[in-house]
C-alpha cells in the first residue's frame, strides 16, 4: 500500500452495510471531514427534476463553462446524498469548468433496482433539456460517478444507446461496481481492505437488486454489446474488489471499437482519494479532472 495511505488506514472509517442506517452516519461524518474548496465564481443552485417520483439535483455552474457532467455520488448504493457528494461536486466542477449536474437518486434497500437508475436517466435527460439555460453545448454531455454512482453512470450509458436517449460525449466510471457476480479474482482475493470489502460489496449488491435477478441496466458488466457507447475514462484502485471488472470492462469497450483511458491506481484503496493530502491522491483527482475536461472540449 502506498506509505502516505497506509499511515490514514487506522483512522480511516471500517463500513458496515449489514446496518444502512449506521452506515449512513459514518458516511456523513466522513463527508463532514473534508474540506469544501473556496470558489467565488462558481454558482450553486437546487433544482427539482419533474419524475416519478420527482428528483432533487444541484447544479455547480462555472463561469464560462460549456460542457457539464451528470454526476451520481458513490456509497454503495445505499448512502451518500447531495451534501455528501458537495465537496467533490465543487472540486469537479473547478478543476473542470464543467457544469456538475449531481444527482440525489434514491437508495436501497428501501428503493431497489431501478430507482436509482431512473432517477439518474431522468437528470440526464433534463440536462440535455435545459442544456440552453445551463449555458451548455448538448453535444457536450457527459456521465460519471464513483464506486456505485461509476456502475449507474456506465447503466445509465448503455440506457441512452439503447433508447437514442440524449447524446453523450464522455463517460467517466471510476473504481465503479459493475458486476454483481463477484467472480473476477479481485472479488474474491482482495480481502479485509480499508473501506470497502468483498463482503461489503455483496451486501451493496444484494440491497440494489432487492432479490431480483441482475440485468445490464443493474450490473453494465453483463450486457453483450458495448459497442456504439460514449469514450470512457475508467480508473481502478489496486486493493479494491472492484478492480477486475472494471479492467475487463475497458477492455470489453476497446474491443467493441469504444475509445478508452485506463488508469490502475498502484498502492491505493477504495475510495483512497478521500484522504487528501496522499500525492496520490492529488495525482487522481487531477488526472480525473483533466480527462473530463479534455472530453467537454474545454
Amino acid at each position: 500500500m502506498d506509505a502516505e495511505l497506509e499511515a490514514f488506514v487506522p483512522l480511516f472509517p471500517r463500513i458496515d452495510l449489514d446496518d444502512p442506517v449506521a452506515a449512513r452516519r459514518v458516511y456523513v461524518e466522513l463527508a463532514a471531514s473534508r474540506p469544501v474548496p473556496d470558489v467565488p465564481d462558481l454558482e450553486v443552485e437546487d433544482h427539482v427534476v419533474p419524475a416519478d417520483p420527482d428528483v432533487a439535483i444541484r447544479v455547480y455552474r462555472p463561469r464560462g463553462a460549456r460542457g457539464a457532467v451528470v454526476w451520481l455520488h458513490g456509497g454503495g448504493f445505499v448512502m451518500g446524498d447531495l451534501d455528501t457528494e458537495h465537496t467533490w461536486a465543487v472540486r469537479i466542477a473547478q478543476a473542470a469548468n464543467a457544469v456538475v449536474v449531481s444527482v440525489d437518486y434514491r437508495r436501497a434497500p428501501e428503493n431497489p433496482f431501478p430507482a436509482a437508475l431512473d432517477d439518474a436517466y431522468a437528470a440526464l435527460t433534463w440536462t440535455a433539456g435545459h442544456a440552453a439555460e445551463l449555458g451548455v453545448d448538448p453535444d457536450r454531455i457527459a456521465v460519471g460517478g464513483h464506486s456505485a454512482g461509476g456502475g449507474l453512470a456506465a447503466a445509465v450509458a448503455l440506457r441512452a444507446r439503447d433508447e437514442q436517449g440524449p447524446p453523450l460525449c464522455f463517460q467517466l466510471l471510476n473504481e465503479a461496481g459493475l458486476d454483481d457476480r463477484q467472480e473476477t479474482w479481485s472479488q474474491q482475493h482482495v480481502v479485509g481492505t480499508p473501506w470497502m470489502d468483498r463482503h461489503a460489496v455483496a451486501a451493496a449488491w444484494r440491497y440494489y437488486l432487492g432479490g431480483t435477478p441482475a440485468t445490464p441496466y443493474a450490473a453494465p458488466a453483463r450486457a453483450a454489446d458495448l459497442s456504439g457507447l460514449p469514450p470512457a475514462y475508467i480508473a481502478t484502485a489496486e486493493l479494491c474488489p472492484n478492480r477486475d471488472e472494471d479492467i475487463a470492462y475497458a477492455l470489453r469497450l476497446l474491443q467493441a471499437g469504444v475509445p478508452v483511458e485506463l488508469h490502475q491506481w498502484p498502492g491505493t484503496f477504495h475510495g483512497s482519494q478521500a484522504i487528501l493530502s496522499a500525492e496520490v491522491s492529488q495525482r487522481q483527482i487531477a488526472e480525473i479532472t483533466r480527462a473530463l475536461r479534455r472530453a467537454l472540449g474545454d
